[in-house]
C-alpha cells in the first residue's frame, strides 16, 4: 500500500459550551443581589433593555398533593400541599420576532447552620467593610521580594478563610502553581508577616507562635506551652509548669501572654461574601398544612425591551453594520429576559423539592431534619445535579424559623438501622447532644457512654467515637471541661 497525503471527511459529535449557555450557567449561582448587579451592567450596555414593572397576565400556581403525615414513631419526610407562586417570574416578555418556549438546563450543570429548634435568622454578618483580603493585599506589595513572590502570595492571600488560617497543604499550592515547595514556602512566609499577625497559619498552636514572636516573648518556655495547647485547655497547670521549667509567677505571666493572643486573627475584618442577606425565596404557611413558596419580589430583576426605541433606531439604521449591531442588541435582549426567566422557575422548582423533603423541619424544627443529598432532588425535579448546586449556591430561604442557606438542608445520614440508610440528618443528632448536654445536671456531667445511651433511646444509633466528633465540632467540651466550666460559673 503506497503512502501519500489525502482528504478524509468525518462526521462527528461533540457538546460545545458556547458563550451564551456559560453566561446562563453562571446567572443561575448567582443570588437575586447578585443578579441585580449585573442588570444594571447590562441597562449600561444595552440601550433596547430598560427597567419595567413586574406584572402578570396569567398568575401561575402549581400546586403538589401533599403525603399523609407519618405516624409518632417514624421518620417524618411527607408535607402538605405545597403552591408555588410563579407569578413574580411572569415578567414582560417582549422579545419580538422568533421567539421559541421555554427549555430546561438539565444538562447545565453539603450545608451548615445552628444546632437548636428555634434557630435564628441571619442577619447581618458584620459591619466591617474591608474584607481580609483586601486588607493583606494591600500590604504585600512592599512585602514580597519580586513580581513572582507577590503572585504566589496573592493565591495564597486568596486561600485563606474567613479566621485568616490556611487549610491547603503548602506542597498542594507548589503543585497548582507549578513552583518549588521552597518557593511556595517563602511566599506564605511574606503573608504571615503581614498585619493581623498570626494570618497565614496553618493551625492554632502557629497561629499562637507567630503573635508571641512578634511581641518577642517566644523563648524555650512559651514553646512548650504553645505545643501543649491540649494540656492548657484541660487545666492541667501543674504538668505545663514542670514541662516549662517555670514558678508559679512566671506561668501565670506566660498563661495571661498566651490568652492575649488572638486565635482567629482574620475575623476582625470582613469576607468577600459579608453582606446583609436578603432572602431570596419565602415560605409562608398555606392551607391544608401546606406551604406557599414564592421568591421575593423586593429584588427580582425587572426587565423589558422597549420595541418603541428599537423601532426609531432601526428606522434611522441604513447601512448594514448599524443594523447587525442593532439586531444583536435585540438577541442579547431577548436572550436575557428569556434566561432570568428560566433562573427563576428552575430555582422555585428546586426551592418546593427542598420544602417537600424537609416538611418536617419546617413543621417542628431541626429534630426533624432528614438526610439529604443534591442527586435526591435532582432525580425528583428531573435535573442534573449539578444544576441544582448551582441553584442552592448563594441563595437564602426565609420562612417561620429563621433564614437559611438553601446548603443548609442538604445533610448527610448518621445513626442508621440495619438497612444502612441513615435514621436522622447529622444536625438532628447535634441538635440532641446540645440539648442534652445544656440541660445536663452540674453534679451528673454527662459522658460521652451516656450520651450514646440517651441518644439510642431516642433513636440514634450512633459509635461512642461520632458523638466525640460532633461534641467536639460544637465546641462542647468533653465531661472534665464541662464540670470544671460549671463550678467555675456556680452553676
Amino acid at each position: 500500500m503506497a503512502l501519500g497525503p489525502r482528504l478524509d471527511l468525518r462526521q462527528s459529535q461533540s457538546l460545545v459550551m458556547t458563550p451564551q449557555l456559560q453566561q446562563a450557567i453562571k446567572l443561575l449561582a448567582l443570588s437575586n443581589l447578585e443578579i441585580e448587579t449585573f442588570i444594571g451592567d447590562a441597562l449600561e450596555a444595552n440601550p433596547l433593555l430598560e427597567a419595567g414593572e413586574l406584572r402578570s397576565e396569567t398568575p401561575e400556581t402549581e400546586s403538589i398533593e401533599a403525603v399523609p403525615e407519618p405516624a409518632a414513631d417514624a421518620p417524618a419526610s411527607g408535607d402538605g400541599a405545597l403552591d408555588i407562586d410563579k407569578s413574580a417570574i411572569d415578567v414582560d416578555r417582549d422579545t419580538g420576532d422568533g421567539e421559541r418556549g421555554d427549555g430546561e438546563w438539565g444538562a447545565a450543570g453539603s450545608g451548615s447552620g445552628q444546632g437548636a429548634d428555634d434557630l435564628p435568622g441571619i442577619e447581618e454578618r458584620s459591619s466591617a467593610t474591608l474584607s481580609l483580603a483586601d486588607h493583606l493585599g494591600e500590604q504585600v506589595g512592599a512585602a514580597a521580594g519580586d513580581a513572582r513572590e507577590e503572585f504566589t502570595a496573592r493565591y495564597i492571600i486568596g486561600l485563606l478563610d474567613e479566621a485568616g488560617y490556611l487549610p491547603e497543604d503548602i506542597r498542594r499550592i507548589a503543585l497548582d502553581l507549578d513552583i518549588g515547595t521552597a518557593e511556595a514556602e517563602r511566599a506564605l512566609f511574606v503573608v504571615q508577616s503581614l498585619e493581623p499577625t498570626g494570618v497565614g497559619a496553618r493551625s492554632l498552636s502557629e497561629c499562637l507562635t507567630l503573635q508571641a514572636k512578634e511581641a518577642d516573648r517566644y523563648d524555650p518556655c512559651m514553646a512548650r506551652l504553645i505545643d501543649n495547647l491540649d494540656l492548657v485547655a484541660k487545666g492541667d497547670f501543674a504538668r505545663l509548669k514542670r514541662m516549662c521549667d517555670v514558678d508559679d509567677e512566671d506561668f501565670a505571666d506566660m498563661l495571661g501572654e498566651l490568652r492575649e493572643y488572638d486565635p482567629k486573627p482574620g475575623l476582625a475584618y470582613g469576607s468577600e461574601a459579608e453582606m446583609a442577606v436578603v432572602p431570596d425565596i419565602l415560605i409562608t404557611p398555606g392551607s391544608a398544612d401546606g406551604w406557599n413558596i414564592k421568591l421575593n419580589e423586593e429584588t427580582l430583576p425587572k426587565l423589558i425591551v422597549n420595541r418603541s426605541y428599537f423601532v426609531e433606531l432601526r428606522e434611522s439604521c441604513s447601512d448594514k453594520e448599524s443594523q447587525g449591531w442593532l439586531n444583536e442588541k435585540l438577541a442579547d435582549a431577548n436572550w436575557l429576559i428569556k434566561a432570568l426567566d428560566q433562573r427563576q422557575k428552575t430555582i422555585l422548582k428546586t426551592a418546593a423539592e427542598i420544602v417537600k423533603k424537609q416538611a418536617g423541619f419546617f413543621r417542628k424544627g431541626v429534630s426533624e431534619l432528614r438526610p439529604l443529598t443534591l442527586r435526591e432532588v435532582a432525580d425528583e425535579i428531573d435535573m442534573h445535579e449539578s444544576t441544582v448546586s448551582r441553584v442552592t449556591s448563594n441563595k437564602y430561604l426565609h420562612c417561620d424559623r429563621g433564614t437559611f442557606e438553601l446548603k443548609y438542608f442538604f445533610t448527610s445520614g448518621v445513626g442508621g438501622g440495619a438497612d444502612g440508610e441513615g435514621g436522622a440528618s447529622s444536625e438532628a443528632v447535634k441538635s440532641r447532644i446540645k440539648a442534652l448536654t445544656d440541660a445536663e445536671d452540674p453534679k451528673k456531667i454527662l459522658s460521652d457512654d451516656k450520651l450514646v445511651d440517651l441518644l439510642k433511646a431516642e433513636g440514634f444509633d450512633l459509635a461512642r467515637r461520632t458523638v466525640a466528633k460532633y461534641r467536639e465540632a460544637m465546641g462542647i467540651g468533653s465531661s472534665v471541661q464541662r464540670r470544671r466550666a460549671k463550678k467555675l460559673a456556680g452553676i
